[in-house]
């Protein structure tokens, strides 16, 4: 929600989102200059403050080149419904376009072999691509609600590729719309951001962050508070980068690319809101910029010589002595009570084990055993994994009714023609991307039939006719009610000029009636809205899930064939691309 765009070629301008439905630019290199009257207004507090009223809650921004043609770059505003393309230095839309699966998150830049720079957004299980135009260039589902999103050369082809976190606990990494590598971590991946070559740095809800190069994890740590920001930069002019981390309660550290450890820190008075780069000063020096959530700014310029490689002062390094000499005197008292405890060890403990998903699984044990009267405990720690699909054992019972779900295909080992029975189309799926990978298949197609999920989705379907009807009589309605109510407030204030106080009473009892019906109209589009989010994002899930029936260009027609299919509300197409991975009878 935090960024730095030069938007007259020129000045570099802190522009973040404000939680009243608004983005302010913050410009002190142009003071005096005053925008034409459009959507930017200037702020009477400060002449350096220019606000764009979104007039809807922001949800993601960011800015950069996106337009052949322009004088510097657009800002890019999303939010649940729409995302805006604007001139800032114009003061002028450049596109505003109706987003049905919302914005999350945004990343600006080229992708692939696709010549135009793309604004990407990440909403509802769906990745969508913009070019300066508006025009839709990409467009792929993926597992579920995307998080964050960066673009950078993680195959080293000299290609950008797109790295998508979201809240299925996955990176995912997409070539265009293949999808070529995944990454599985055990919480809702936040924030991304490229660190240099192949390395690129992480943040997930539960406090951890760490360091990446390609599927190989360098580090993590794991904090209580939460990164609300991260961002790679070089702070101790080393040459190397750093990952800086913003977190809630307002620290801001920098840490080694290589091994973790924090070579900075310092404290904001509130959370951290965003962190940048940009020379702010327009002196040649690049400066580090975070910003809080109640509007601190701070810069940080790298280090000079004499201080290069290490920012840590000296209270910094007394807080770590602290630190340490707690954690000693911990490792004394756990070997005492190792030494002290008596040897009346008794009891059993049954703990069921149920891994979200069909992933392998780190199990960190730690067991704490001791008497009944016992007041220390000997500490027993043991690490072991469990592999992916430790969860499901061979069903014996040949009176069970037999799943009605399956997936077929060939493959040229033996046997050839396999067919997968399952009435979970996920569990189907992941089997057929584990066997794939493991025999180094680059493309397999596959027929499917899953009768009860597809009869679902049939209903799903039919729901989101529905809703999109019921959403544009709702839209018309207000729109009318809109215009009664100017109309009505004109003819009060005339009445009121006119001394004719009965009108004026009559006119505004009418004017509450309609306001209060207006209030209920949107408290009922608001939910109808919510749930054909919801519907919407049932479908995204059963493309991709039918895309994970299959691999490689098989699994990329079928997701393209199905949103064909759907954009031209052809339901019995969709089904046959999902059974047979092709639109043909």
């Amino acid at each position: 929600m935090v960024t730095i765009g030069k938007f007259d070629g020129v000045h570099p301008c802190l522009t973040a989102a404000t939680q009243a439905g608004k983005v302010f630019i913050h410009n002190p290199h142009a003071r005096g200059q005053r925008p034409a009257a459009h959507r930017l207004s200037h702020s009477t507090q400060d002449s350096d403050i220019s606000l764009l009223n979104i007039n809807q809650a922001v949800t993601c921004l960011t800015a950069g080149k996106l337009g052949p043609n322009t004088t510097g770059d657009t800002l890019l505003v999303g939010s649940q419904t729409n995302l805006l393309a604007y001139d800032v230095h114009d003061n002028a839309d450049v596109f505003y376009r109706e987003v049905s699966d919302g914005a999350n998150t945004i990343v600006l830049g080229k992708l692939g072999d696709i010549r135009s720079p793309l604004a990407i957004i990440g909403g509802n299980c769906a990745l969508q691509g913009f070019d300066y135009a508006g025009a839709d260039h990409f467009w792929t589902v993926t597992g579920d609600n995307v998080r964050s999103l960066v673009l950078f050369d993680f195959t080293g082809d000299g290609k950008n590729e797109l790295l998508v976190g979201s809240e299925d606990f996955d990176i995912r990494v997409f070539k265009e719309d293949e999808l070529v590598s995944e990454m599985t971590e055990n919480e809702t991946v936040t924030s991304l951001c490229h660190m240099h070559g192949s390395r690129f740095g992480y943040a997930l809800a539960n406090g951890t962050v760490g360091v990446y190069d390609r599927n190989a994890r360098y580090w993590r740590i794991k904090s209580k508070n939460h990164a609300m920001s991260i961002h790679a930069f070089d702070l101790n002019a080393d040459g190397v980068v750093e990952l800086i981390t913003g977190w809630s309660n307002g620290k801001i550290d920098a840490r080694s690319d290589r091994t973790g450890e924090v070579i900075f820190k310092d404290n904001l008075s509130s959370s951290v809101a965003g962190v940048v780069e940009g020379d702010y000063r327009l002196d040649g020096q690049t400066q580090l910029i975070c910003t809080s959530i109640e509007g601190e700014v701070r810069g940080y310029l790298p280090a000079g010589k004499d201080l290069k490689g290490n920012l840590m002062d000296s209270s910094a390094e007394q807080d770590l002595i602290r630190e340490l000499s707690h954690r000693r005197q911990n490792l004394l008292l756990e070997l005492r009570n190792y030494e002290e405890n008596a040897k009346n060890l008794s009891g059993c403990a049954r703990v069921p084990i149920v891994p979200p998903k069909d992933i392998p699984v780190d199990l960190h044990i730690k067991a704490f055993v001791g008497g009944k009267t016992s007041t220390q405990f000997h500490v027993f720690e043991i690490t072991r994994q469990l592999p992916r699909f430790s969860m499901y054992d061979v069903n014996f019972d040949s009176s069970a009714d037999p799943p009605t779900g399956s997936v077929t295909f060939s493959i040229s080992e033996r046997p050839q023609r396999i067919t997968l029975r399952t009435d979970d189309i996920d569990l189907a799926g992941d089997l057929v991307q584990s066997l794939a990978s493991f025999l180094a298949l680059e493309d397999l197609s596959a027929e499917a039939d899953f009768p009860v999920y597809f009869e679902e989705l049939r209903t799903t379907l039919t729901e989101v006719d529905e809703f999109h009807s019921v959403h544009q009589k709702l839209t018309a309605a207000m729109a009318d009610h809109s215009n009664y109510i100017r109309n009505m407030l004109v003819q009060a204030e005339d009445a009121r000029l006119m001394c004719d106080m009965m009108t004026t009473k009559k006119r505004y009892r009418e004017l509450y009636d309609l306001n209060r019906d207006l209030v209920n109209e949107y408290k009922i589009r608001s939910n109808n809205h919510n749930a054909l989010l919801a519907c919407l994002k049932s479908v995204n899930l059963a493309i991709q899930r039918a895309g994970r029936l299959r691999v490689g260009k098989p699994k990329n027609q079928v997701i393209s064939a199905c949103r064909d299919a759907i954009k031209s509300n052809n339901v019995n197409s969709l089904f046959r691309i999902m059974r047979a991975g092709t639109a043909s009878s």
